[in-house]
């Protein structure tokens, strides 16, 4: 068993069918025990918590998410690090949308939880999970802080340009309807390192970074601030993702009410659950889908060669409203782990001192690194992210103000 610290972070990342979590030192970044439980609601539900240098699993029946705690409690406790007196000073929450009422991390209280819960009709899939990890972990950890990290707030203050929708000004206001963006907390992290990596002062630098997951997205920083995002009112606009379409023109919606008969749920599962790489090829993990293209498939080699497509147009997008690039970043599943996506995105660009290093691109490694040439005009370069590390210390400086 690790050595106890006395000031650790818990960091619970609730989703609709499962609870990630870790328990961390926010100044250190070391990590003492991790994991996932999911399928929530399903007979084969479960989960695995790693501690120690050991793995548990365990395959049983979880009814929901309060259920889903007291299972990752309880296996704290039998694998030697009960959260009860772990030293835990404060829960970090990620939520995915926090709207026009939250940009900064949050203290929840019982009105906090009740304005999250409010703003589910922006993120139904995801913040009424998030509500759910709350209210379980408040009742789990009833003394320690409990700070909520929003997906959205590193996005909130976007260029009036950039956020707006240009639909019926009194009907956007009404519903909330404008450009709030996602995975703020990945680009918000990742962005900071590729200013420490470089050694330059973050005012003074214009980036790039694409976030690419099963969700991706993409974000123009300039001055340590964003300018633009690919993500939109919802986590559905913007680059072709796993199993979420992306930009599409908005016509297709009443096309297929209209001639298809598809009610508004139908369309809700095309475009998030059956678009995307799954919807073009039949798979949406990267790996089969290489495989598919090494095949000779030809569904999987144009549902590729679309992804690279959209990714080429918000990479020009954001050259043009920046003036100019100093950094392009890569993170997240794909972004860390695809040299081939890499090369294709930037292949072709050396006229604007964008060029990859095949030999460092290639590279197996886990660091942040670069992997465009020395003499390069702009660097590129793949930047692990953490997002739960950054969770961990937003929520620790509240903890820490509020003592």
């Amino acid at each position: 068993m690790t050595e106890a610290v006395d000031d650790l972070v818990l960091v619970i990342n609730s989703g609709s069918s499962s609870i990630k979590y870790q328990l961390l030192d926010p100044d250190s970044g070391t990590v003492t025990a991790a994991g996932m439980v999911d399928r929530i609601g399903e007979d084969n539900a479960g989960i695995e918590h790693k501690a120690d240098g050991e793995t548990t699993e365990r395959r049983e029946a979880i009814a929901d998410h309060r259920a889903g705690l007291r299972l990752i409690f309880d296996t704290f406790a039998e694998t030697g690090h009960d959260l009860s007196n772990a030293g835990v000073r404060a829960v970090g929450h990620r939520v995915v949308h926090g709207g026009e009422v939250f940009y900064r991390p949050t203290l929840i209280d019982d009105s906090v939880v009740e304005a999250i819960s409010d703003l589910s009709a922006l993120a139904p899939l995801h913040n009424p999970a998030n509500v759910a990890g709350i209210e379980s972990a408040r009742q789990l950890l009833p003394d320690v802080p409990q700070v909520a990290v929003f997906d959205t707030a590193f996005f909130h203050g976007l260029p009036d340009a950039a956020k707006t929708y240009a639909i019926d000004a009194k009907v956007a206001a009404a519903h909330g309807i404008r450009k709030y963006g996602f995975h703020g907390t990945s680009h918000e992290y990742v962005s900071g390192q590729v200013a420490e990596l470089l050694g330059r002062d973050p005012a003074r630098l214009n980036q790039i970074v694409f976030h690419l997951g099963n969700g991706a997205s993409a974000s123009a920083i300039r001055g340590g601030r964003p300018i633009d995002t690919s993500m939109g009112l919802t986590p559905l606009e913007g680059l072709v993702m796993g199993t979420r379409s992306g930009d599409l023109d908005p016509g297709i919606i009443a096309h297929l009410v209209r001639s298809a008969d598809y009610d508004i749920d139908q369309v809700d599962r095309l475009l998030n659950r059956d678009s995307g790489l799954k919807g073009l090829s039949g798979v949406n993990d990267f790996r089969e889908l290489r495989g598919l293209i090494d095949k000779g498939d030809a569904a999987a080699r144009l549902a590729y060669d679309v992804y690279i497509h959209r990714l080429r147009r918000y990479l020009g997008a954001y050259l043009i409203d920046l003036g100019g690039v100093d950094a392009i970043t890569f993170t997240a599943g794909v972004g860390e782990n695809s040299p081939d996506v890499r090369a294709d995105a930037l292949a072709g660009l050396s006229r604007f001192g964008i060029e990859v290093d095949p030999a460092a691109n290639a590279a197996k490694d886990r660091t942040a690194r670069r992997i465009s040439p020395p003499d390069a005009k702009v660097v590129v370069l793949v930047v692990p992210t953490n997002e739960e590390l950054a969770i961990a210390r937003a929520a620790h400086r509240v903890a820490e103000t509020e003592k």
